[in-house]
């Protein structure tokens, strides 16, 4: 077998590298250039000094904390359970789960506006805790076609089935097998779900701003919008952020567990 690259994969290669390379470069060049004639940070110190900048992120990260927490118990018990008993509901969850895809978030969000406000029998929306909540749930929506197919690939590489019986001749209960039997065998997989979720909840706008809520994604878009250098700053810390979790999960991957049959 021929092990050289053809010429057109590195052409194809650096081209790709280039359309998305370049602008990031760009971007961060112009960035530097808040102080006239010299390259500086001035637009970084800016952003980290900026006092909105810490309490849009902080709540951000808050909110990506407790998206993560709710989509866990509900996709870690669920995929479980429709691996070991329910196996012909999976195509139905399947594509329950990729509706997030599909359905646009504004439609979802004013949905919510529809359902929760004020006048609604579940007024969620008329306290601050409530509308906090209503974002944590519209966020594990949206992150639920991710997380759901972490953990399913993650219980394909376990013999959910034998892991299951041994526990319960030894007395476990359903909440002991997942909790202290399923769940840090699948740890690698709800981890990178987990990224990939923190990383949507960091950069959404949709739902944040129409809720009205302190996030990170309107805080990005009120900058883009009334600033020149600082937006640039902007979309490199965003860029950074997402990269890393999507390293992350890439070094998560080399420790998840092998399938028996994989080579």
């Amino acid at each position: 077998m021929n092990r050289k690259s053809s010429p057109w994969a590195w052409l194809a290669f650096f081209v790709g590298a280039a359309y998305f390379l370049l602008p990031l470069i760009a971007t961060f060049e112009f960035s530097l250039r808040m102080e006239r004639g010299v390259y500086s940070f001035k637009a970084y110190q800016v952003v980290f000094g900026d006092p909105r900048f810490q309490e849009t992120f902080l709540y951000s990260v808050t909110v990506a904390i407790f998206t993560i927490l709710l989509g866990v118990l509900l996709v870690v018990p669920t995929a479980y359970w429709i691996r070991l008993r329910l196996p012909q509901l999976r195509p139905f969850v399947e594509f329950v789960t990729l509706l997030p895809l599909v359905i646009p978030a504004i439609v979802i969000v004013f949905g919510y506006i529809r359902m929760y406000g004020s006048n609604s029998p579940l007024p969620l929306l008329a306290s601050t805790g409530g509308t906090n909540v209503l974002l944590v749930i519209g966020y594990a929506m949206l992150s639920l076609p991710y997380m759901y197919r972490a953990v399913d690939t993650g219980l394909r590489t376990i013999d959910v089935r034998t892991l299951t019986e041994a526990a319960q001749i030894l007395g476990a209960g359903w909440v002991t097998i997942i909790g202290r039997i399923i769940l840090p065998n699948v740890l690698i997989a709800v981890l990178s779900g987990a990224f990939l979720t923190f990383a949507i909840v960091i950069g959404e706008f949709t739902m944040a701003s129409l809720l009205n809520r302190p996030a990170f994604g309107p805080y990005l878009q009120l900058v883009g919008a009334n600033r020149a250098y600082e937006p640039a700053a902007l979309a490199v810390i965003s860029f950074i952020i997402t990269w890393g979790c999507m390293s992350v999960i890439q070094v998560l991957a080399r420790f998840a567990p092998r399938s028996p049959n994989s080579r």
